[in-house]
C-alpha cells in the first residue's frame, strides 16, 4: 500500500513561500493528480483534495488531531479552487497521516468515489488510531493467524465466489464461532509452524464443533519463517486489496474487519520482518474420524469444574479427510460455494 513520502515533507520544510501562503507539492504524482500536499506558516501538515465541479462540501471535527474544512485556495504553482483541506495538528500522529494519504491518493486514483466520499470514508475508519491512547502490534500468533485467513480468502475463496462474497462470508474478526461462515458451511482457519507437519492448537470446546444444520471444513496452512521467503502480512494484504479495490463497499466492509482485527497499517515496516514461505495448504472436512473434542464427544457437556479446553491437533494422519490440496481444483470450489 502506498503512503506519503517522508521526503516530501522536508522538501516542503525548505521551500520559503511569502506571507501565510501554503507550501504544496503534489503528494502521490504516480497516483493521483487531485492530492497535494502542503505545510502552512507554523509548520502543520495539510493534504488538499481538489474538488472537481458539483463535489459538495465537507467539515468534520469528529477526529481527534484531524480536522477536515472546505476552501477556496490560491497555490502558488498549482490549480486553484476549491479543496478539501484535511489538517493534521497532532504531531505524534504523522506516520499515520502519511499513511492516510496514501488511502486517499489511491481512492482517489480508482475513480468510483468523490472526493468528499473519499475524504469521510478513509477518516471514519482511521478514527481508531486517534481514540486510542495505546497501541499494540499483533504478537507472533496472532500474525500468523490473520495472515492464513487472508491468504484463505484471497487465494482460495474469492476466486470461487466473487469479491462480494468472499468479504461478506469473513465473520472471525467480528467475533464469530467460525473463521468463514455462510448458509449451511463454515470453514475455520488454522496455520502452523510446527516442524512435526500439520499441527494445530485449537482454542475452545466449540471451535470445531459443526454449525446448525450444517458442515465444517478446516482450512489447514503450513508456514515457515524464513528471512528469504516473499510472503508477509503487507504483502498478502496488498495482494488482496488491489483484487476488491474497485468494489469501494467490499472495501469498506474489508477494511472494517481488518480493523477489528487489530491490524493497523501505520505498522506495515515491523510486520513486514516477519517473512513467510506457504509449505502446504489443504482442505479438510471435519467429519468421520478427524481429530477433534467437542461437547458431542464429552456427551453434551464439559467434566465437572472445567471451564475452558485447549489442544493441539495433527492432521498429518487425517489425509483421507482432505478434499483439497489446490485451490483452483474442482472439489475446492464445491466445498467453497
Amino acid at each position: 500500500m502506498s503512503r506519503i513520502s517522508p521526503e516530501i515533507w522536508i522538501k516542503l520544510a525548505g521551500e520559503q513561500v511569502p506571507g501565510q501562503a501554503l507550501r504544496a507539492r503534489f503528494a502521490a504524482p504516480a497516483i493521483s493528480p487531485r492530492l497535494l500536499a502542503a505545510l502552512d506558516a507554523d509548520g502543520w501538515r495539510h493534504l488538499l483534495v481538489l474538488l472537481a465541479p458539483g463535489e459538495v462540501d465537507l467539515r468534520d471535527a469528529h477526529s481527534r488531531g484531524i480536522t477536515v474544512s472546505t476552501r477556496e485556495l490560491v497555490i502558488a504553482g498549482r490549480e486553484s479552487g476549491r479543496y478539501l483541506d484535511v489538517l493534521c495538528c497532532d504531531g505524534s500522529g504523522y506516520d499515520a497521516f502519511d499513511v492516510i494519504g496514501g488511502e486517499i491518493a489511491a481512492r482517489l486514483a480508482g475513480g468510483a468515489e468523490s472526493g468528499p466520499e473519499v475524504v469521510s470514508r478513509v477518516l471514519s475508519k482511521w478514527r481508531r488510531f486517534w481514540g486510542q491512547p495505546i497501541r499494540r502490534i499483533l504478537s507472533r500468533e496472532e500474525q500468523l493467524g490473520l495472515f492464513a485467513e487472508l491468504w484463505f480468502m484471497c487465494v482460495w475463496l474469492l476466486p470461487s465466489v466473487g469479491v462480494e462474497e468472499a468479504v461478506k462470508r469473513w465473520k472471525g474478526p467480528m467475533g464469530s464461532r467460525h473463521d468463514f461462515e455462510w448458509s449451511g458451511r463454515s470453514v475455520e482457519v488454522k496455520a502452523t509452524t510446527s516442524v512435526r507437519g500439520r499441527v494445530h492448537r485449537i482454542n475452545g470446546i466449540d471451535q470445531l464443533a459443526l454449525p446448525e444444520g450444517g458442515t465444517l471444513t478446516l482450512f489447514s496452512l503450513q508456514l515457515r519463517e524464513e528471512a528469504g521467503a516473499t510472503n508477509n502480512l503487507p504483502s498478502i494484504l496488498a495482494r488482496f486489496v488491489t483484487l476488491i479495490e474497485s468494489d469501494p463497499e467490499s472495501l469498506g466492509r474489508f477494511e472494517s474487519c481488518l480493523d477489528k482485527a487489530g491490524y493497523l497499517q501505520v505498522d506495515e515496516e515491523e510486520y513486514s520482518k516477519f517473512r513467510l514461505r506457504v509449505v502446504e495448504e489443504g482442505l479438510f472436512t471435519v467429519s468421520g474420524d478427524f481429530p477433534k473434542i467437542t461437547r458431542v464427544e464429552l456427551g453434551g457437556h464439559m467434566p465437572k469444574g472445567v471451564e475452558t479446553l485447549e489442544y493441539e491437533i495433527n492432521l498429518s494422519g487425517s489425509m483421507h479427510l482432505c478434499v483439497s490440496a489446490q485451490p483452483a481444483a474442482p472439489t475446492s470450489a464445491q466445498f467453497l460455494r
